[in-house]
């Protein structure tokens, strides 16, 4: 990691995470429940999904004060979808973040409804956000597509679904820029929003996130296989063993590296098309690609 993405996301991310403890701690809702909710915000993480709101921002230099309210809904959103996620109905994990998953600590029914409870409380952060009346209805509206049936949690269908056979790449695609990709987009395109680009710069930067989205689940899916549980926080290894479809049981971890590399330079070509300076969304693409966890 270059030196100014060190420093955007070092000085960056203790906002993000700041704002987001304070929006949950205020609510009055059961200290359990609250407690847990908290649990997983606090178990850590790269936070990239708030950070693409904040780096569009920077990039039009815009004030960031509403890309952090906005990238803390997009992280609570996240968040909810891995509490459910490690589920035993689901993936049944035992560690996120290098730390025993909620049900784990919870139990799986406070777990569930810590899961429900953030998910819902994010779409009443961004209905009240002092912004314009329009703008907070394209959020949510945004945001609903982004994080339900035709995004993140229809991709999760689908990966589901595909566990019973192996996928073909497309339908491999389609899983991931709904599951991984749905959430990353929406953080690129509500940074466009809160910035009141062009209709065509929200389209080019639309496209460096499709991209990258899917980049970063190839990513995940070569970091299953060569990295270890100590580095990745969470269990490796288990897509192998569950004999999930991935990008290298398709293509081999040869061919997923390939596809990694080609999506990394579809995402830079995109940025090419735009009229400012995109160092800084060159530098998290290459970040995605590299990482190690």
């Amino acid at each position: 990691m270059n030196e100014p993405l060190k420093y955007f996301i070092e000085s960056n991310i203790p906002q993000i995470e700041e704002t987001m403890f304070a929006l949950v701690a205020k609510i009055d809702a059961p200290s359990d429940l609250k407690d847990s909710m908290l649990y997983s915000l606090k178990a850590g993480g790269k936070r990239i999904r708030p950070l693409f709101v904040l780096a569009v921002l920077e990039l039009y230099q815009k004030n960031l004060q509403d890309g952090l309210i906005v990238g803390a809904v997009i992280e609570i959103i996240h968040t909810y979808s891995l509490i459910h996620d490690d589920l035993p109905s689901m993936d049944n994990d035992d560690f996120r973040r290098g730390k025993p998953t909620n049900h784990k600590v919870y139990g799986e029914a406070l777990a569930t409804l810590a899961g429900d409870a953030l998910n819902t409380l994010a779409f009443g952060i961004l209905a009240r956000m002092d912004l314009t009346a329009e703008k907070r209805i394209e959020l949510v509206q945004l945001l609903s597509v982004a994080a339900g049936a035709e995004g993140m949690v229809g991709g999760q269908v689908l990966d589901m679904e595909g566990e019973q056979r192996q996928l073909n790449l497309t339908e491999l695609e389609q899983v991931h820029v709904n599951k991984t990709g749905a959430l990353l987009r929406f953080s690129i395109e509500a940074g466009a929003v809160l910035a009141d680009v062009s209709d065509q710069d929200r389209a080019t930067l639309k496209e460096y996130a499709h991209h990258i989205g899917l980049a970063f689940q190839i990513q995940d899916d070569i970091l299953d296989i060569e990295g270890t549980t100590e580095e990745l926080g969470k269990t490796a290894g288990k897509d192998v063993a569950s004999d999930k479809s991935t990008y290298p049981a398709l293509l081999t971890l040869d061919g997923a590296k390939e596809k990694l590399a080609e999506h990394y330079q579809h995402a830079i070509n995109a940025l090419d098309q735009l009229p400012i300076d995109t160092s800084l969304l060159r530098d998290f693409a290459a970040y995605i690609v590299h990482r190690k966890n």
